[in-house]
């Protein structure tokens, strides 16, 4: 079986998930990406192209499957595997997830949900009957980079935004009060099998910083199946965010692939399933197991920068037991390295993940994990 797997820069879930799990699936695997002296052995392809990528691949032999874990990537990859005729995502599904003013206007339209939502071209002016408080976000970005809560003054931070970002699309939307939650779901031509969920702790705002994710068996199914359904998402893995207002629940985003900051990872560990695999598997065209329904927890807590300055101390990778409990330390950044908080998902310096029997037990285990290796940012 050939693969292709579409990537811009190496990611943990590729390097350590997708691409093993290829092998243990006996696919010969051809790495595309603009960026080749960042993957060995990987084939120079301008990916963003969906034309070019077709091209490599007529090139270079016939696939059994194109895939991507890149939030940027889906809809050129998923053009490429339709022109193919191979098992794959709907572009307008990647397209309409990815862009969320597009998703916010397919909700209403089918009639799942209505949230406020203000487009803002480069060019537009700012509208000034948007009530307060409302979320300023770049419609197509990712890992809370420059999402902001705005109370007052939305000329002002557009202005900023714009000179940090000139020339893209912004949207404004109602600020969604109420606990952050997540679905984790897989789908095959036939069906959409929910994995689980997770309850996400945010930093204090005005910044969206997931600073933890808890295994929750509560999720709201039924409101997420059905916004998915209005997008035509249903294939393949996807990871969406909503937040359980005072009026039900309300869609915050949809990332049409698996969750990522190693809570993939951490899902597979709860499920006691080839995760990776399971979703390749979907691509190959064959049918997603029925999942099995964890009786203990998981959590992935981040360690956050909290100042600016140099790492002076860091501890490294690690696979540990505590009791009943299992333990992951993976660093993201490594002594040295010059940090500078963000206020955004980047400004992690490690995740640590734990499955264990009970929430007290994880929670405990956790934190002797971290105090007895402390990041030191000096």
């Amino acid at each position: 079986m050939r693969l292709y797997l579409t990537a811009l820069k190496p990611t943990d879930s590729v390097t350590y998930g997708f691409l093993p799990a290829a092998r243990d699936l006996g696919c010969d695997v051809t790495v595309l990406t603009d960026r080749p002296e960042r993957h060995p052995s990987a084939v120079r392809c301008d990916v963003r192209d969906p034309r070019a990528v077709i091209d490599a691949v007529e090139h270079l032999g016939r696939p059994d499957a194109i895939f991507t874990n890149s939030d940027h990537l889906q809809a050129e990859t998923a053009l490429a595997a339709a022109y193919f005729g191979l098992p794959g995502k709907d572009w307008r599904a990647c397209l309409a997830a990815k862009n969320k003013f597009l998703m916010r206007r397919a909700l209403r339209a089918a009639g799942v949900e209505h949230v406020r939502s203000v487009r803002i071209g480069p060019a537009d002016p700012v509208p000034g009957d948007v009530p307060y408080p409302v979320v300023l976000k770049p419609r197509e970005g990712v890992a809370s980079e420059d999402v902001l809560l705005v109370e007052r003054d939305l000329p002002g931070a557009v202005a900023a935004l714009r000179g940090r970002r000139p020339g893209e699309t912004l949207v404004a939307e109602e600020y969604l009060e109420g606990p952050l939650r997540t679905l984790e779901t897989l789908g095959d031509a036939d069906a959409t099998r929910v994995l689980g969920g997770f309850a996400t702790t945010l930093g204090p705002l005005p910044h969206f910083v997931e600073e933890r994710l808890d295994w929750v068996q509560d999720a709201a199914d039924a409101h997420v199946l059905a916004a998915l359904r209005a997008l035509g998402a249903g294939f393949g893995a996807c990871h969406t965010e909503y937040v359980v207002t005072d009026r039900g629940p309300r869609i915050v985003e949809v990332n049409y692939r698996v969750i990522g900051d190693h809570c993939d990872f951490l899902l597979a560990d709860l499920l006691g399933v080839p995760l990776f695999e399971w979703i390749l598997r979907v691509h190959l065209g064959e049918p997603v197991p029925q999942p099995p329904r964890p009786s203990g927890h998981g959590s992935a807590v981040s360690v956050v920068a909290d100042r600016a300055g140099t790492v002076r101390a860091a501890p490294g990778p690690e696979e540990a037991r505590d009791g009943d409990v299992r333990l992951w330390h993976r660093p993201l950044r490594a002594v040295g390295d010059v940090v500078e908080p963000s206020g955004t998902n980047r400004d992690y310096l490690a995740v640590v993940r734990a499955v264990g029997p009970t929430r007290e037990s994880v929670d405990a285990a956790v934190a002797r994990h971290l105090a007895a290796r402390p990041w030191v940012i000096g």
